[in-house]
């Protein structure tokens, strides 16, 4: 009785808490409303007492809701359930149950996804509205960015110490608290909430791979972790631009993150078609719970030896393997983020001042960037059918490939950029699709979603750091850009072959050792 009075108490706690940050969100609106005649240009307008109440209500309400989803006890719940292995039979057939864990996660990553991909639409109407230069409103997506290396880190931790639902769930209320940055007069405040927007959705990646990871059967397991991840990040971006296609014209660059309102609001909604790990729920005691997504799901719990006997030969991820498969994933992830953040976006101007006109350089691009939707059923295919190991080291040598092809384009002064910029984005799209995958199938359950998020965040420290050197008015050149870029890529590339193991087919229970 107590633990379900408990758990009445945490689920009103986490309604109430939703209300009061959609009741703050709300209160923003009508000054937005009032600048309707001005375009909705709200810059140098005074806060007044309803917005500043409004943010006390989203802050409030943020830590109730999160009180509500976060477990009581939890060493002696770790403790209870410290040797509980819960996992899928190879041979398990995929569900409805399946099926719709993977619609479900799909539609949340496009949520999530279209956050910071909205970050490039609003960067003009920043400018025409605050009056500074681009370089200063770049501070916007630098510490978005930001945000979202620190919450890759917080949210992994925060899913392996209180499980995968609630922290998907903590973090959508946070993306409709954000949602307030459409309403703020200024360029700090807009900065600033900007920061907690990617500190939102910096983590959303790594649980969903780490909760999908753990509900799919082996066999299963590789391809739909691409493809989920792959349709949810092009589906995320088709998105955005969608929304500012049809909506900024109308209300301005503004309501691009008005819209993480109703958005949001519907990935809490969606929160309910999540299961949450088996493990966790009977860490909490709630057996019923847990038996019940274990059928949905064909998996079974077993206890220490029984676990360690039906899970086969052992792979344990200990010591010097588990932090050099670490580096090496990191790597990979940062040489991305250098490149995609980086590279790609300097390359344009570096055609244009090569003689190329600029809708050369832009069609060229945008056709280039077309490849990315077939690439990730690609990266599927190889990643499932061939080899998950072989899949990520043949990406990273095709970028490594088409960095080459760019240095050797700067040498010659001259030349054809098409397979360059080709190469490069198809290896850099099947990177980013494998590398998250591939990281939550190869650490232990204790520490899979802190290992993901930690890779992720490296993806998006690559891209910080490419930022801070345009903040700065460093200027390098593709030539010297490339050569820097080649460096990590081709350890990574080196890593990953030496450290990296087949994880197709694999049962994830084999790499549960002391960690």
């Amino acid at each position: 009785m107590k633990s379900t009075l408990s758990d009445r108490q945490a689920a009103w706690a986490f309604v109430l808490g939703c209300v009061a940050v959609t009741i703050g969100v709300l209160a923003h609106l009508p000054m937005f409303a009032m600048a309707r005649a001005m375009n909705y240009r709200l810059v140098g307008m005074p806060m007044d007492a309803p917005m500043l109440i409004g943010m006390g209500l989203i802050v409030v309400g943020t830590l109730v809701a999160a009180w509500g989803l976060l477990p009581r006890d939890v060493a002696a719940q770790r403790a209870a359930a410290a040797d509980i292995v819960v996992a899928a039979p190879e041979d398990a057939a995929l569900g409805p149950a399946h099926w719709g864990l993977m619609v479900v996660l799909v539609v949340a990553l496009v949520i999530d996804v279209m956050k910071p991909a909205s970050l490039g639409f609003t960067v003009p109407g920043m400018v025409a509205e605050y009056g500074v230069p681009k370089k200063t409103v770049s501070l916007v997506p630098f510490f978005a960015l930001a945000g979202t290396v620190t919450g890759s880190v917080l949210w992994g931790w925060i899913a392996d110490l209180y499980g995968r639902k609630a922290t998907i769930l903590l973090s959508a209320v946070m993306f409709v608290g954000t949602s307030i940055c459409g309403a703020m007069p200024s360029l700090a405040w807009n900065i600033a909430m900007c920061f907690m927007m990617g500190a939102a959705a910096g983590g959303m990646l790594p649980v969903t791979y780490a909760l999908l990871a753990e509900m799919m059967p082996s066999r299963h397991r590789g391809w739909s972790l691409v493809l989920v991840g792959g349709l949810g990040a092009v589906g995320g971006y088709f998105a955005a631009s969608g929304i500012s296609a049809v909506l900024q014209p109308i209300f301005g660059w503004r309501i691009l993150w008005l819209s993480n309102l109703p958005t949001g609001l519907t990935l809490v909604l969606l929160g309910g078609l999540i299961p949450e790990s088996a493990k966790f729920l009977l860490a909490r005691g709630r057996v019923a719970e847990a038996e019940a997504v274990m059928r949905r799901f064909g998996a079974r719990a077993r206890r220490g030896a029984a676990a360690a006997a039906e899970g086969g030969r052992s792979h344990r991820l200990t010591g010097f393997d588990l932090y050099g498969k670490l580096a090496a994933l990191s790597i990979c992830a940062l040489s991305w983020g250098l490149i995609n953040f980086g590279l790609l976006l300097w390359l344009p101007a570096d055609l244009v001042a090569k003689g190329y006109s600029v809708g050369v350089s832009s069609r060229l691009l945008a056709e280039s960037a077309l490849i990315a939707f077939p690439t990730v059923f690609v990266a599927a295919l190889l990643y499932s059918r061939w080899s998950t190991k072989g899949a990520l080291a043949t990406m990273i040598a095709l970028t490594l490939a088409g960095l080459l092809l760019v240095l050797r384009l700067e040498l010659a002064g001259s030349g054809s950029p098409v397979w360059p910029v080709a190469l490069l984005i198809v290896g850099t799209n099947g990177i980013i699709a494998i590398v998250l995958p591939y990281a939550a199938e190869s650490f232990p359950l204790r520490v899979r979603a802190r290992a993901t998020g930690w890779v992720a965040a490296c993806t998006k420290a690559g891209g910080l750091f490419a930022q801070a050197l345009t903040i700065s008015g460093v200027a390098l050149s593709m030539g010297t850009s490339s050569l820097l870029v080649m460096v990590p890529t081709a350890l990574s590339l080196a890593l990953v072959a030496w450290f990296g193991r087949e994880t197709r087919g694999r049962d994830l229970r084999e790499l549960d050792g002391d960690t």
